[in-house]
């Protein structure tokens, strides 16, 4: 069952690297920092396994990608 997960999540970051891709070749910067967001989350609710932690780490771990993509966006955009 572990395996299927870890193949679900693999071809979730793979979806989700052609998709930084596309909205990079697009021109696109604010699909580019969504797509980070949700690899970061990807990663670590799916590899971590960060989604049977408790609430405090797994939101400091989740919140983590949003403050960063907030701040890129605010000095690139």
């Amino acid at each position: 069952m572990a395996s299927r997960w870890l193949l679900g999540c693999w071809v979730v970051l793979v979806g989700l690297s052609v998709g930084t891709v596309v909205f990079g070749a697009a021109g696109l910067g604010w699909g580019v920092l969504l797509v980070a967001v949700g690899k970061a989350w990807v990663i670590a609710d799916g590899f971590m396994e960060m989604r049977h932690a408790p609430w405090g780490w797994r939101g400091v771990l989740l919140a983590w990608p949003v403050v960063l993509v907030v701040g890129v966006g605010a000095m690139r955009f």
